[in-house]
């Protein structure tokens, strides 16, 4: 405004560009804008594009891809997969409007919509935080304790089922609502229990049957086989870890092994709880076993890789969960 204050009273653009210290250009732009329109035309204005201006999709077909994601896996929608990633959700943009991205492209829409990269989580409403509490405090101090005085070795024990299907990894899904993935078809499975222990130790069984009283009674006598001292091994409340048949096995091994249960609906305490989820994590996702054998020996090569490498088990212990345990 000074500037073209200067040229309206008979100031040579030269003298106003040197007085201002601009260049002759920017003083001839002015006074082009100011003959344009005036005071308005000189207002300074936010630049590049505005918010939604020349975006490639519509808000409709933004609105319809951001709810198929929602609402639908990849395979249900005729891709490949059952989690959404920027590539999925690119070759989706691809079959419905015929448009190419890049996933970083992809990956600024999915921010626009609200969607973040979130893995599932689970939590029993039928948990009693004050039953938890007692364990950690009470209970468990009183385990470690005796098992200190009989020279014993403590362990923690779980059981996990191995599919065929098994989906491993993160989704897109609407920021802080946990996405829920749907599945069907026939599949093949294979179980195994495994204990793990302070020190680091592992031992582990891998079936293809169902778990039930028998196949605890095997486990626990290959797994007081490698101790010549008392082991207390730590369980949840599975109906076969109290049924007669177990009872019954226990009774007649009472100087060798001794069974201890966490609290109902409370796997988190459970250190073991963690190497089922390293299992589910390491398992290939790219070659996937053809049959229960093939699959049966996979998790069987990752059990054999673990017991190797002790210094991983020991870090099970670290968790917020269970770094209870490690407390004197």
């Amino acid at each position: 405004m000074l500037a073209v204050s200067a040229l309206v009273e008979g100031r040579d653009r030269v003298e106003v560009a040197a007085l201002f210290k601009v260049s002759v250009r920017a003083v001839d732009n002015w006074w082009a804008k100011w003959q344009a329109g005036g005071r308005d035309a000189l207002l300074s204005r936010p630049r590049g594009r505005r918010v939604g201006e020349h975006q490639v999709l519509s808000e409709a077909e933004q609105a319809a891809v951001r709810q198929a994601i929602l609402d639908h896996t990849p395979s249900g929608l005729g891709l490949s997969g059952q989690l959404w990633t920027r590539g999925l959700t690119g070759e989706l943009i691809f079959k419905l409007y015929g448009i190419r991205f890049t996933e970083p492209g992809v990956g600024e829409y999915l921010k626009r919509w609200g969607l973040t990269l979130r893995r599932p989580d689970k939590r029993a409403v039928e948990q009693d935080p004050e039953a938890v509490r007692a364990w950690r405090e009470e209970t468990w101090p009183v385990i470690r304790a005796r098992a200190k005085a009989e020279k014993g070795e403590v362990l923690f024990a779980d059981q996990v089922g191995i599919r065929s299907d098994q989906v491993t990894g993160r989704t897109w899904g609407v920021k802080g609502r946990t996405p829920v993935v749907r599945r069907t078809g026939n599949r093949f499975s294979v179980n195994a229990m495994s204990a793990i222990s302070m020190r680091g130790r592992m031992h582990f069984v891998v079936f293809t049957e169902s778990f039930d009283a028998k196949v605890m009674c095997r486990f626990l006598a290959r797994l007081v086989g490698h101790f010549d001292r008392k082991v207390h091994l730590v369980v949840d409340r599975h109906p076969a870890h109290r049924s007669k048949t177990v009872r019954t096995w226990l009774a007649d091994h009472k100087d060798e092994i001794e069974l201890h249960f966490l609290p109902s609906y409370s796997p988190e305490p459970n250190p073991d709880e963690v190497v089922n989820a390293d299992l589910k994590r390491s398992l290939p996702h790219t070659h996937r076993a053809r049959n229960q054998a093939e699959l049966a020996a996979e998790t069987r090569r990752f059990f054999h890789r673990r017991q190797r490498q002790p210094h991983i088990v020991r870090g099970h212990f670290g968790g917020r969960h269970v770094r209870y345990i490690l407390n004197e």
